[in-house]
């Protein structure tokens, strides 16, 4: 069974003294997941000029093209090719909800200089606070629910059917409105909100 996008966001140490080599196996990494199915982006970004921090994100369409991705001899080959000049890793996975506010892949991540002076952790693109998930989520979802209720106010019957079905038609039709079109557009437009730290 297929499950949402997953984004997997990586922190490495590089030993400095071995950055034209770390450039060009982060590069091969990338390359070989672009040839597997389900790849749908990916970045990497040092924090600095003299950093020994990178960090990679990575997002494959659904957890069984991960898993395939992650467990394939390529990648175990990739990765041993890695061992000596990686000093340390550290991963986690990002999936559901907050795949909608994540920034688009386009083949590099946005950093800010303050974000990256801040906190080296900071150059991997955090989803924003629940609070402005909720936010968004009810800017789109209102407006489209109400035209949908104003919409089918006047279908002969549709105020004596049970209220259970009332709410399952009702899902059934804002559901994909809103992963498709509705949400997509409100995240790129409250993106400066959404990124920025503070409120």
């Amino acid at each position: 069974m297929a499950t949402d996008p997953i984004t997997v966001s990586i922190r490495r140490e590089v030993d400095p003294a071995r950055i034209s080599e770390a450039t060009a196996w982060v590069q091969t990494g990338v390359n070989l997941a672009n040839k597997y199915p389900g790849f749908l982006g990916s970045g990497w970004v040092r924090v600095g000029e003299q950093s020994q921090v990178w960090h990679m994100l990575y997002r494959f369409a659904n957890e069984q093209t991960l898993d395939a991705w992650e467990q394939s001899p390529e990648r175990s080959w990739w990765l041993s090719m890695g061992e000596g000049f990686v000093r340390s890793e550290r991963s986690r996975r990002r999936t559901g909800i907050e795949g909608w506010f994540d920034e688009p892949a386009t083949g590099s991540i946005p950093v800010t200089d303050a974000a990256a002076s801040a906190s080296p952790d900071a150059a991997v693109t955090a989803a924003p606070p629940r609070w402005k998930q909720a936010v968004t989520i009810w800017l789109g979802f209102f407006p489209v629910n109400l035209l949908f209720a104003y919409v089918v106010a006047p279908v002969p019957g549709w105020g004596e059917l049970p209220i259970w079905v009332r709410a399952l038609a009702t899902t059934l039709v804002l559901t994909p409105i809103m992963t498709y079109w509705v949400l997509p557009l409100v995240t790129r437009t409250l993106r400066p909100w959404l990124a920025r730290p503070g409120g």
